[in-house]
Order: structure tokens, then sequence, then C-alpha cells
């Protein structure tokens, strides 16, 4: 008899109030600490809003999808062991894995900068993001490298 199947854990999150975007929400939770979520929001769209000033952009928006896709990972390696010794395999990084990674990059290369608001960091790393620059841009470029010199070990996914 066949075994149940287990419910899918990835949760459905409620796009923003102001952008009804998915992955703006996604940011703003993870920005948000001790539940202070209203002021996660304001430090967002605070940023937004100074990226697209900077960046002489009418919709915030715009800025935004286009320095995340820049963020995004295509390649990521992960550990396998294989007779008695550890390669990075490369894989692609598809859906909402590649959408995790890019969310995470982000908010942990703000946290990382010092000497200014949290709104600011935020402006000046999508501002970066939307040039193709920055560290969450390196952080990406760095992930494909990896995977790209292990390239050699990528025939021992297919097992």
């Amino acid at each position: 008899m066949p075994r149940k199947k287990t419910k899918s854990l990835v949760r459905d999150i409620n796009p923003d109030r102001l952008y009804n975007s998915v992955q703006v929400q996604r940011v703003i939770n993870r920005v948000m600490s001790n539940g202070k979520k209203q002021l996660a929001e304001r430090l967002v769209y605070e940023g937004m809003q100074k990226a697209a000033d900077k960046l002489k952009v009418q919709n915030p928006i715009e800025v935004f999808e286009q320095a995340f896709k820049n963020i995004q990972p295509h390649m990521e390696t992960r550990s396998r062991r294989v007779g008695g010794a550890n390669y990075q395999i490369p894989f692609e990084v598809r859906g909402q894995r590649q959408n995790h990674l890019t969310t995470m990059w982000f908010v942990q290369v703000t946290r990382a900068r010092k000497g200014m608001s949290m709104a600011d960091r935020i402006a000046n790393e999508l501002v970066e993001a939307y040039n193709n620059q920055g560290a969450a841009v390196k952080k990406k470029e760095d992930t494909h490298k990896m995977a790209e010199a292990n390239r050699a070990f990528a025939h021992f996914a297919r097992f």
C-alpha cells in the first residue's frame, strides 16, 4: 500500500501592499527582526524609492526586479562523497531555491554594510546590483566560478 503524500514545504506568501510583489514581500520578511513588520516594510520601501531616485527611474519596482535578476544564481555546487573523497559537484539552480538564495544574499550583504541607516544600505545595494556591481553580485559570480571550476566532476551528479 502506498504511503501518504507529504505536504509541500513551500509556504504561500501574500504579495506586499504597495507593489503587489511576492519577491518584495520576501525581502521585507527577511529584513524584519523581532516581528516588527511595519518597520521592515518602511525600510524596504524607503530603500527602493531612494534607489529609484538615484538612478532617475520612475518606478522603484523596475529597479528592484532588475537588481534581483542580476543577483540570481544559475549554477551552484553541492558537496558529494564519492569513494572516500568529497567533490564539489555543480548543479543548476531552479525556481524556489534561486529566489531563496537571491533574497538571502541580498539581505546578508545589506546587513554587513555599516555606517548608515538600513534604508540607505538597501538603496545602495539595489543601485549597485542594478549596475551589476556590489557584494551580492560578487557572491553570485563567485558561486558561478566555483561551479565552472568543478565542471569536471559533473558526471558524479548522474547517479
